[in-house]
């Protein structure tokens, strides 16, 4: 990224705006364990990283979104679904679906579910959840041929599709996007490395609060704090393009001091994100 560029990236990440009332809350719904050795290039196998499966819900005036759905009601089953060196010891809290209703939510403000990518850790969720799935016609086709990981076919069934395109312009350093409300406080950003149709969910509450939920672009934050890319077996095999995956890693990291950045599965990402908890002034969730 060039000088010009960056100029303009942070000048565009300076000027965004969101509707009031907007507020994001985080949904975790469990976590698995596994050496940073095996997360990120010079990692230790005696640090052990905790890998989070938290969803995030989006509230805004003209309808409710999800990032991700997290671990399922099904979740045990879907791991059996899995090839055996991806099936490590799980942990599981409360589903989303159980989230929203303890909360107290009102669901019919829901519009749907934006997945940054098809993989079984951020769509097992949809299993008890009945709304739309935001999705590119690029990950349905990866979703469809991937043998690996076949749980999102199973999880998608009954569920309606809303795809999109990236129909709006360059923004934040990436050639296009897609903004979900049309007033730029929830824009898509396509970063097909991990898969084929991966994305970013940029979140704007004000200028100067803004997240980035980066999927698994990086795993840990070490991967935006130190630059360090997956180990190249991991690269291997996770990722579709791993050039693309330095390329977009790249353009998040120029965006780490305008944005919150939050790769999918590193807690840490998340802390200072409320919980969904219920509200007894408005009777819903605060």
């Amino acid at each position: 990224m060039n000088n010009s560029d960056s100029g303009a990236t942070a000048q565009a990440a300076e000027d965004a705006a969101s509707p009031p009332g907007m507020r994001i809350f985080q949904l975790p719904t469990g976590a698995y364990e596994t050496p940073a050795a095996l997360a990120f290039q010079g990692g230790s196998f005696r640090d052990r990283r905790q890998f989070a499966a938290t969803a995030v819900l989006v509230q805004h005036p003209e309808g409710d979104v999800l990032v991700d759905a997290g671990f399922g009601a099904h979740a045990e089953e879907h791991i059996r679904m899995l090839p055996s060196f991806r099936r490590s010891p799980h942990h599981f809290g409360m589903t989303v679906s159980e989230q929203l209703d303890a909360a107290g939510y009102d669901r019919s403000r829901l519009l749907g579910v934006i997945l940054t990518h098809s993989h079984w850790d951020h769509v097992s969720g949809l299993d008890s959840l009945d709304v739309p799935v935001l999705v590119t016609d690029e990950e349905l086709r990866y979703a469809d041929h991937n043998r690996g990981d076949r749980v999102f076919r199973r999880v998608a069934a009954g569920h309606s599709f809303r795809t999109y395109v990236f129909d709006g312009p360059a923004h934040l350093g990436f050639p296009s996007s897609h903004d979900v409300h049309g007033d730029g406080s929830v824009v898509i950003l396509p970063a097909p490395g991990h898969t084929t149709g991966s994305v970013v969910v940029v979140v704007t509450l004000a200028p100067d609060r803004r997240y980035a939920f980066i999927g698994d672009l990086a795993w840990q934050l070490d991967g935006i704090t130190r630059g360090a890319q997956r180990p190249l077996l991991m690269r291997l095999l996770a990722d579709s393009d791993p050039a693309r995956i330095r390329q977009d890693l790249a353009r998040v990291t120029a965006l780490a001091h305008h944005l919150r950045i939050v790769p999918a599965h590193d807690a840490r990402g998340y802390d200072g994100i409320p919980l969904l908890v219920p509200d007894l002034d408005t009777g819903w969730a605060s």
